[in-house]
């Protein structure tokens, strides 16, 4: 990138860990579109410009979907669901019941149905806990569950802290925050806040007759507060907004959230992961270990062998379909013969079809698509015997 000269309205910076790191502004330019500013942290010149959020946004959009629209992120959390769903019921599935071959080793050769079955079978057993906590975990961020869970954690005080004194939040007066999840950007002029502050109304600026402090300002009074760098800071919106600072290291435990009045630089909130009802420090510590965070590179290697399993599972599957499937036929299993099997699946189904609505109607719909498949074809069977 090369300097150059941007017009716009500064609505969030980045300040970096160290002095000598640029600087990384949200810039809302004349024309409305959202870029984000590379600046120098010495002389304030705008290195370049990059789209909003650069490339992690764009993989963070195509990861959930958004760029497809609603339906198509509600895609996201059907799936997620039918992973359950899968892994759960597969286990079940696989439980040896006296068997022994094919349970933890895999038989065969590439060239047999046994082998594609067995590498299924065992990859989904030890990856099965990895690919249902990749699940759970991502559910959050759902357009439909995620969004719920939200609304109900907040309003029964199991999710975000409480308000600063004099704050109402938003629920309470019967108003929806407008802003995303945390694959989302969310409203431009917040910080990067963590998913307990999402539906968090900020706490407002006592309006006095005298200039408000700038940015320099208050980041020197963050600093005197301690907030680990870096941090995000979304600057007042409005003359009653105030400054908001989000610290979001690796570890959700060290997340930390400070509000300044934007005249006094007066600590209006200050809250940290101990403050946090105990679904919104499950949900943000689940984030964090879902994107590799938490622990380290450990963390980010374990969910790697999660996806690599859900590769060879998503490979394995056709292929042993494939060498099954009789000629002409869509190869479909018949039905189990072991009604404890057939139950034990219904009600892996049932209970995720409850937890999760996109899910449970997926699942309704499918029966239903399956019963008039199965009448059709005993109406098309009785005609062709009524014919001959």
């Amino acid at each position: 990138m090369t300097a150059e000269r941007t017009q716009g309205d500064v609505l969030r910076m980045t300040v970096p860990a160290e002095p000598d790191n640029s600087v990384e502004m949200l810039i809302r330019t004349p024309s409305g579109e959202s870029r984000t500013a590379i600046v120098d942290p010495y002389d304030g010149s705008v290195i370049g410009t990059i789209p909003e959020g650069g490339v992690m946004q764009i993989v963070r959009k195509i990861h959930s979907l958004q760029y497809f629209g609603f339906w198509a992120s509600c895609l996201v959390e059907i799936a997620a669901g039918w992973a359950i769903v899968l892994a759960l019921s597969g286990i079940f599935l696989w439980w040896p019941r006296g068997k022994s071959g094919g349970a933890l080793t895999v038989r065969g050769t590439p060239k047999i149905r046994m082998f594609w079955r067995d590498l299924h079978a065992v990859t989904g057993l030890f990856t099965s806990s990895l690919i249902v906590f990749l699940a759970v975990t991502g559910m959050p961020w759902s357009q439909v569950w995620g969004k719920y869970v939200q609304d109900w954690t907040t309003a029964a005080g199991l999710g975000q802290p409480a308000p600063p004194p004099g704050v109402v939040p938003d629920w309470q007066l019967g108003q929806k925050k407008s802003g995303g999840h945390v694959h989302d950007s969310g409203k431009q002029s917040q910080a990067n806040l963590p998913w307990a502050f999402e539906q968090f109304a900020p706490p407002e600026s006592a309006a006095l007759a005298k200039d408000p402090i700038d940015a320099d300002q208050a980041i020197a009074i963050l600093d005197a507060l301690g907030l680990k760098k870096s941090f995000s800071l979304a600057l007042p919106s409005g003359p009653t907004g105030a400054y908001t600072a989000a610290s979001r290291p690796p570890r959700a435990e060290d997340t930390r959230v400070i509000y300044l009045d934007q005249y006094s630089g007066k600590v209006l909130g200050d809250t940290g992961f101990s403050q946090y009802g105990p679904a919104a420090k499950a949900i943000e510590w689940g984030i964090a270990v879902h994107q590799g965070q938490e622990y380290g590179p450990v963390n980010r290697y374990v969910m790697l062998a999660g996806c690599l399993g859900i590769i060879v599972l998503t490979i394995s599957a056709p292929v042993m379909w494939w060498k099954r499937r009789p000629k002409g036929s869509f190869g479909m299993p018949p039905a189990t013969a072991s009604r404890r099997a057939a139950m034990g699946v219904l009600a892996v189904m049932a209970i995720a079809g409850m937890l999760y609505p996109l899910v449970g109607l997926s699942i309704m719909a499918v029966l239903i698509v399956e019963r008039l498949y199965e009448l059709t074809r005993r109406r098309l069977a009785w005609q062709g015997r009524v014919t001959q």
